[in-house]
């Protein structure tokens, strides 16, 4: 057969078509492994100077049941309002990392691995965000519940943040460590009481342990807010650099679907119902007048955003992606 220059571009171009259609027809056929994982669980924004990581501990699963001052009905349509289906809604546990330039203050440290595998990632995601336990100089503690201060320590029992002091309200301190109000709690309870306990012992023994009363500023551009209610000594943290604020929530909200539209929704966990949502409700006129940047503890990670006033109860407004300027 003699190729002429036509004969040769036809020939070529079958070829290529043919070498093209079995490539794709291998792509369309090849199978990728799925990964299975998710990125690292750090979100990371600036409040004036302060840079501010929301570090992510996990997610469990509240049953709607918890809930009080409301009918199963009304529940429902909250939940369904946010595409969210009951009994149980995932809550996560997050925890907040702020760097002031001169002090890395960490505001509670998660639930380790007591609650279960779904929890205990604190410490992962702070190296994941560039940091390490041992850079931590303050840890700032909203309350004395185990999935705020089981990640201050080791499952040996040693300080996971070996340089950093422990600050926590006094209030809140003369409740949960004491032995003889856990003699007098059901025991159900006590468990959790040993938990506080456990947490606090080594950096007791140590010197590292701090105290504080009712609202003060406990370092330069941070104070501390007396948010009572869900433990007697609740604290709630407000750091402000320049005209930029975030005020740090800890439990105020565990169903944002539910108790930001209607917050006089208490919860199985809260001490004192009437004093819990009481504070709820203030907080939350507070950071929609002032149009506060807050952060939660069981808010959709990364829990930081604001608080709108609606024309009955709030609604949460989520913070959006964005870039830190160089």
């Amino acid at each position: 057969m003699t190729l002429t220059p036509t004969s040769t571009y036809s020939f070529l171009r079958h070829l290529f078509i043919s070498a093209a259609l079995v490539l794709i027809s291998g792509l369309a056929s090849a199978e990728a492994p799925r990964q299975n994982t998710q990125v690292p669980g750090y979100y990371r924004l600036m409040v004036g100077q302060f840079e501010v990581t929301a570090l992510y501990d996990g997610a469990i699963d509240l049953d709607e049941k918890l809930l009080k001052n409301i009918n199963k009905r009304d529940i429902q349509h909250l939940l369904a309002r946010e595409f969210l289906k009951g009994p149980k809604v995932q809550t996560a546990v997050n925890a907040y990392l702020i760097n002031t330039g001169s002090r890395l203050i960490l505001v509670d440290a998660g639930a380790a691995k007591l609650f279960g595998p779904g929890l205990g990632n604190i410490v992962d995601n702070l190296k994941a965000a560039g940091y390490t336990p041992e850079q931590v100089d303050t840890v700032l503690i909203t309350h004395l519940h185990g999935d705020h201060v089981n990640g201050l320590i080791t499952p040996d029992g040693q300080r996971v943040f070996a340089n950093a002091e422990v600050w926590s309200a006094k209030t809140d301190n003369d409740f949960w460590l004491s032995e003889a109000t856990a003699a007098r709690a059901p025991k159900d309870l006590q468990p959790l009481f040993k938990m506080s306990r456990d947490a606090a012992a080594p950096y007791l023994a140590a010197g590292k342990w701090k105290t504080f009363d009712g609202n003060r500023e406990l370092l330069a551009g941070i104070s501390s807010v007396d948010t009572h209610g869900h433990t007697p000594g609740h604290a709630s943290y407000l750091f402000q650099s320049g005209d930029q604020r975030l005020m740090i929530l800890g439990d105020l909200v565990h169903n944002h679907a539910v108790q930001f539209a209607r917050p006089e929704v208490a919860i199985e966990f809260d001490n004192d119902p009437k004093e819990a949502v009481a504070t709820r409700k203030r907080i939350f006129h507070l950071a929609a007048k002032e149009k506060l940047m807050v952060a939660g503890m069981h808010l959709p990670f990364p829990g930081i955003g604001h608080v709108r006033k609606e024309s009955k109860g709030y609604a949460w407004v989520p913070a959006e992606f964005s870039p830190l300027a160089n």
